[in-house]
């Protein structure tokens, strides 16, 4: 699942962007809001985190603009503004949420959870799904009450964002784009198809299944 940082703080930035891959996220990283409005243009993001100072120009003015333009990506703005007026402004350009600086990180996933469970109408901390049950915590599945079976990172990462959006034909492009950022080198185009087979391994040829020259769906019942 795929996650875009605006922060100009270059250590803040890297500090975060590991922590968010530590708990299965990756993250494209942008310091400026030409920047990132580059990136949302261009890539496909499950939520945003948004500084509002930056060195050319108000986050603020982006998440009104992103919101004018009918992007529904969930967006957390992240600042060290902190008085209830700032957080009342900021949730009224179109934030979902506002978190101060400093945070604690636990809250700050807990945050991003819970956006991203309100976007795909889920309420728990555990993904549930055709018999699956997917823990984001442990990153280990189990199904039909069978015991937990870890996943890898990547693993991890393509079944979350199957089970986020069931029933949909999510195309194999699609698919590589939520499992590497642009910093890393481009991934084999036959990954997907190795990762998705891993995953039928643990979940079922039948939960997971390919429509010819469209791309996979994740079947929900």
């Amino acid at each position: 699942m795929k996650l875009l940082l605006l922060e100009d703080d270059d250590l803040l930035a890297e500090s975060l962007a590991e922590s968010l891959k530590d708990n299965g996220y990756l993250v494209d990283v942008a310091a400026s809001v030409k920047a990132a409005t580059s990136l949302m243009a261009t890539e496909q993001y499950e939520l945003a985190i948004i500084d509002i100072g930056l060195p050319d120009g108000s986050g603020l003015t982006l998440v009104s603009q992103w919101r004018q333009q009918d992007r529904d990506t969930p967006i957390l703005i992240l600042t060290a503004r902190d008085t209830w007026e700032d957080k009342v402004i900021g949730l009224e350009k179109g934030a979902d949420d506002y978190l101060t600086k400093p945070f604690h990180e636990a809250e700050l996933m807990a945050r991003l959870k819970a956006l991203l469970r309100r976007r795909s109408v889920r309420h728990s901390a555990r993904l549930t799904l055709s018999g699956v049950i997917l823990d984001e915590a442990s990153q280990c599945v189990s199904v039909n009450g069978q015991a937990d079976h870890p996943l890898t990172a990547t693993e991890f990462r393509l079944l979350r964002y199957l089970m986020h959006h069931p029933n949909r034909v999510l195309s194999k492009d699609l698919l590589l784009d939520q499992l590497y950022t642009l910093d890393q080198d481009a991934a084999a185009s036959n990954l997907v198809e190795v990762y998705i087979a891993r995953l039928r391994r643990y979940v079922g040829k039948s939960l997971i299944q390919t429509r010819r020259g469209q791309g996979y769906v994740f079947v929900a019942y």
